[in-house]
């Protein structure tokens, strides 16, 4: 198992004009999000293929990986991190997490991000003996302020995790925090963990949209009240709507 034999299983996968979609779709190009990414073409389904086989592939190895500039050899060593994070035992997770944060600067595009924050970022800080503690919160408070855009959708994108189990008050804190953040990225990111809310304890996202709807970038707005019915969509997004409607989501503080 060696790093030169995963980099040309990898490139066995390649497709030339997958990877000159791919440059576009992820804005590779001057001036986008993510200028200077290098794509070769290889599917997710494929990658996964090779998280299953590599699994066990050493951490320098996966660094090696993480450094490359290639998107697909960056994803490979995020996904195995990942898959490994679900299966360790603490001492285990605690190295996991400490290689993401050391390399945070290669996870650089937004499905390296959405994929690998959660998994290991969210659960390490979760599920670590004392659940978040201050030192957590303080980390992902940190990531939202950075300069980075990635950095700061980590911080959000992280927070899915504490989502899932039903842990809601990290998301809102940086909700709130991002709220006049420049880029549609942060929007998007934000909006789509406040909808995620919302589905599993809608009165708590309602409550955030009603103190906050007038502030709210329209991307983050509409991403979060996706699957509302209309009327109350309109009234979310207007201010609209009929008696019955207003008085469901109650009034604006």
């Amino acid at each position: 198992m060696t790093l030169k034999v995963i980099r040309s299983e990898l490139r066995a996968s390649a497709d030339r004009e997958k990877a000159k979609f791919l440059q576009r779709f992820f804005k590779c190009g001057p001036g986008g999000y993510a200028e200077g990414d290098r794509f070769i073409g290889v599917t997710v389904p494929n990658i996964r293929k090779l998280v299953r086989k590599y699994r066990e592939f050493p951490f320098i190895g996966i660094v090696r990986l993480l450094e490359s500039p290639i998107h697909e050899e960056r994803l490979l060593a995020l996904l195995i991190l990942t898959d490994r994070m679900k299966k360790a035992q603490t001492r285990d997770r605690k190295n996991i997490f400490e290689i993401y944060l050391k390399y945070l600067k290669h996870v650089n595009n937004w499905d390296l991000v959405d994929l690998s924050a959660g998994p290991i970022v969210g659960l390490y800080l979760l599920e670590r003996p004392g659940g978040i503690q201050e030192s957590g919160q303080r980390l992902l408070d940190r990531l939202a302020s950075s300069r980075r855009m990635w950095d700061r959708r980590i911080a959000i994108m992280s927070t899915f995790y504490f989502i899932r189990n039903g842990s809601f008050s990290a998301t809102l804190r940086l909700a709130r925090a991002l709220l006049d953040d420049e880029e549609d990225l942060i929007h998007k990111a934000v909006g789509w963990m406040l909808r995620e809310v919302g589905k599993r304890e809608l009165e708590t996202e309602e409550a955030f949209l009603r103190k906050y709807r007038r502030r709210m970038p329209r991307t983050m707005l509409r991403y979060s009240i996706e699957r509302f019915p209309e009327k109350k969509r309109k009234f979310f997004l207007h201010g609209t709507g009929s008696d019955k409607i207003q008085k469901m989501v109650g009034s604006d503080p």
